[in-house]
This record gives C-alpha cells, structure tokens and sequence, in this order.
C-alpha cells in the first residue's frame, strides 16, 4: 500500500468532507463538519486518514468510538481512483489494533441499506452478519 495512515488533524476537514461526497457517504440530515467537529472531542485518537506518501491529499478515512462494551467503525471511505490498493483494509486494521489496545472485545459497524458494494470487502475482513436491526433517534438537529 502507497499510503500513511494517520490520525486526522482539523486542516483535513474539508478533504474529509470532499472525500464523504466522492463516496456519497454525506446525507442532507446530517452535516459533515459537525460530525468531524464533534469526533474530534471524542476520542480523536481513533479518527484515522490515508494520505500518499507521494503527494498531498486525503485518499482514506475512518472513524471510530468505543463504548467500554463494544467498538463502533463509521464513514470508512477510499477515494475511487485509489481503491483496490489496501487502503480500506489498513484503515480498518490501524482502527482494530487501536480499539483492542483499549480492551475493546468486539467490533461492529453498519452499512446503509443499497450500499452493497463494500460486503465483499467486510467479508474479507471477517466480519459477519448479525441478526439486529438498529433502531435510532436523533437527539441534535444539523438542519
């Protein structure tokens, strides 16, 4: 992999954001920058980019939280122009080693409903399928 893997620093935002909309992670419900603004108060340490070692730029991202009970990963994104080349799988791999080293036992993630391009690679990470459904409520408006 031609990438490096490193915690995100609040300059990255607005590739962060760009990177979201690439990969039509963003939704009109919920504003990216708060999202960033409000992980970076949160364990900022398991807010992970890819950036090349060659040139500038933020071709990955990953975030994730743990509970004290499980381990959550969100927003895993690779640039288009640069998938196929590990990227996804050393940010899901740097976010795992770093989750455990808190005692993290398990790790969980969701994937939108038609976003069924990434299976085949959740699958090749290991993970499986749980019989949940997640249910939610929004606390704090973006809009």
């Amino acid at each position: 992999m031609d990438a490096r893997i490193r915690t995100f620093a609040e300059p990255d935002t607005e590739a962060v954001v760009a990177l979201w909309e690439t990969c039509e992670l963003t939704r009109p419900w919920n504003d990216p920058r708060a999202d960033i603004a409000r992980k970076a108060t949160v364990q900022p340490e398991l807010f992970l980019v890819a950036e090349p070692h060659a040139s500038g730029g933020i071709i990955g991202s990953v975030m994730a939280g743990y509970d004290g009970h499980r381990g959550w990963l969100y927003s895993l994104a690779t640039d288009p122009a640069h998938r196929g080349r590990g990227i996804a799988r050393a940010l899901v791999a740097e976010a795992e080693r770093r989750l455990e080293a808190m005692g993290c036992p398990k790790v969980q993630l969701m994937v939108r409903v038609g976003n069924d391009r990434v299976h085949g690679l959740y699958d090749a990470l290991g993970y499986g399928t749980d019989d949940v459904l997640v249910r939610s409520r929004r606390l704090i408006s973006d809009s």
